[in-house]
C-alpha cells in the first residue's frame, strides 16, 4: 500500500512535469510569433514615419532653392529655431518667422541647378522626435522635428556652412 501511494505520488509530479515543460514550450513557440507580429507593426509605423520625415526635409530645402516662402512655412514647426555655424563668424540664430520672411524677400537661390544636390538621412525615430541630417554642396544641417497631429515639423536646425 505504502509502494502504491509513493508510485502515484511519483507519477502525479512527472504529470506535473510534464504540463510545466509543455507549457513552456508552448509559450517558447508562442513568444515569437507575437514579437513578430509586434515588430511588424512598428517597422510599418517606422516607413511610414521614415517617409514622412524625409519629405518633409525635401520640402524645406526645395522651398529654399525655389524661394516658396509658403512651402517653407509648411515645414517649420512654430517654435522653431536655426543655429548657424560659419567658420570664425559668431553663431547666428534664425526663428521660424525670420527664416519665411528670408526666403520670401529672397526668392529663389541663385545656386546653379548643379550644386542644388541634397542627401537626405534621417538618424533615428523615436516615438513623436526625429532627427536628420541634410547634407547640401555648401553645408550640412542637424535637425530636430516633431510631430504633432500626424504631421512632421522641423523644430531645429544646426547648420554648419563650409565655404
Amino acid at each position: 500500500m505504502e509502494h502504491n501511494r509513493n508510485v502515484r505520488s511519483l507519477r502525479c509530479r512527472r504529470q506535473s512535469t510534464m504540463k510545466i515543460f509543455l507549457l513552456g514550450l508552448g509559450l517558447c513557440l508562442l513568444l515569437p510569433l507575437v514579437t513578430i507580429s509586434i515588430h511588424a507593426q512598428q517597422n510599418k509605423a517606422t516607413r511610414d514615419d521614415l517617409s514622412a520625415v524625409r519629405a518633409t526635409v525635401r520640402d524645406y530645402i526645395e522651398a529654399y532653392y525655389t524661394g516658396d516662402a509658403s512651402r517653407m512655412e509648411q515645414t517649420l514647426h512654430p517654435h522653431y529655431l536655426k543655429h548657424v555655424i560659419h567658420g570664425n563668424i559668431p553663431m547666428r540664430t534664425k526663428t521660424g518667422w525670420q527664416m519665411v520672411q528670408d526666403v520670401r524677400s529672397e526668392g529663389p537661390t541663385d545656386l546653379p541647378q548643379a550644386e542644388r544636390t541634397e542627401q537626405i538621412s534621417v538618424l533615428d525615430i523615436s516615438g513623436d522626435i526625429a532627427s536628420a541630417k541634410l547634407v547640401a554642396l555648401h553645408w550640412v544641417d542637424y535637425m530636430t522635428l516633431s510631430k504633432s497631429d500626424g504631421v512632421w515639423k522641423i523644430l531645429s536646425v544646426v547648420q554648419r556652412i563650409d565655404n
